[in-house]
C-alpha cells in the first residue's frame, strides 16, 4: 500500500509540474505580445513569433482533446508560396489549419475583430495575417494587393475563406471571386482544402475528443489561374469542395 501511495503521489506531482510548465509558457507568450505593435502592418514573418503560435496552438490542441486526420496533403507543392482555400464552419478553423499546414507558413486574411483577442490577435498580426474591411472594396483590395505583394516576395502563403464567413449550418455558402485576385496577381497556385468536424468540437469538450480531417483535394496551376477569370477559379474550387465534402463526409 506504502508502495502505492508513493506512485499516486509522483503521478500527482508530475501532473501538477506539467501543468505549472504549461501556465509559465503562456505566460511567457503573454509577455512576448506586448512587443508587437497592435498599429503597424508587418510584412515580414518572425520564426520567434511563429513558433510561439504553433507550439501554443498544438498544446491547445491537445488540452481541447482533437484528434486529426490529414489526406492528400503531400499533393501540396514543396518549395513555393501559395493561396489556400478551404470551406468555412467553425471558429476553430485558422486556428488548426495554422498549426496542421505549419510547414507551410500561412498567413490568414480574417475579421478585423479577431485582431483584438488578447495577445494571440498580436501574435498573427506579427505573423502577416492580415484583416480585411468587407464593407469597403476599397480597403478590401489593398488588402488582397498587400496579400499578394507578401506572396511575391516569397515571405509566407496566404489562406483565405472565400465564403468570407462560416457556415453556421456546415451548407457551402457561394464564394467571393475577389479574393483569387491574390493568387493572379502574385502568379501562384490555389491549392483547395476542406476541413471537417470542427463545428463539433465545443459540443464535444471536455467530455469526448473530436476528430477532424484536413484534406487537399485539388491543385489549380498558377497558369490556369493567371489565364483565367476570377469566377472561373472560384466555381472551380468551390465544385472541388463541394464534391469532397458531398462523397466523404466525416
Amino acid at each position: 500500500m506504502k508502495y502505492l501511495i508513493w506512485f499516486l503521489w509522483g503521478i500527482l506531482g508530475l501532473l501538477g509540474a506539467l501543468v505549472a510548465a504549461i501556465v509559465i509558457y503562456f505566460l511567457f507568450i503573454f509577455v512576448a505580445s506586448f512587443f508587437i505593435s497592435t498599429k503597424k502592418e508587418y510584412n515580414k514573418d518572425s520564426r520567434f513569433y511563429r513558433f510561439l503560435l504553433h507550439s501554443s496552438t498544438g498544446i491547445g490542441m491537445r488540452i481541447m482533446r482533437i484528434r486529426y486526420d490529414l489526406v492528400d496533403l503531400d499533393k501540396i507543392p514543396e518549395g513555393k508560396q501559395m493561396l489556400f482555400v478551404c470551406n468555412h464552419r467553425s471558429n476553430f478553423d485558422p486556428l488548426v489549419s495554422w498549426r496542421l499546414l505549419r510547414k507551410h507558413n500561412p498567413s490568414f486574411i480574417s475579421k478585423e475583430s479577431n485582431f483584438k483577442v488578447p495577445f494571440y490577435g498580436r501574435l498573427i498580426r506579427r505573423c502577416c495575417f492580415m484583416s480585411i474591411d468587407r464593407e469597403n472594396p476599397r480597403n478590401a483590395m489593398m488588402t488582397i494587393d498587400r496579400a499578394s505583394k507578401l506572396l511575391i516576395a516569397d515571405e509566407v502563403s496566404i489562406a483565405v475563406y472565400p465564403e468570407g464567413t462560416r457556415s453556421k449550418s456546415c451548407e457551402l455558402l457561394p464564394f467571393h471571386n475577389g479574393v483569387f485576385k491574390i493568387a493572379q496577381k502574385a502568379n501562384v497556385p490555389v491549392v483547395v482544402l476542406t476541413l471537417q468536424g470542427t463545428e463539433k468540437v465545443s459540443k464535444n469538450y471536455p467530455w469526448k475528443s473530436t476528430k477532424i480531417r484536413l484534406k487537399c483535394v485539388g491543385v489549380i496551376p498558377a497558369d490556369h489561374v493567371k489565364g483565367s477569370k476570377t469566377s472561373i477559379i472560384a466555381d472551380e474550387a468551390r465544385d472541388m469542395i463541394a464534391k469532397d465534402l458531398e462523397e466523404n463526409p466525416l
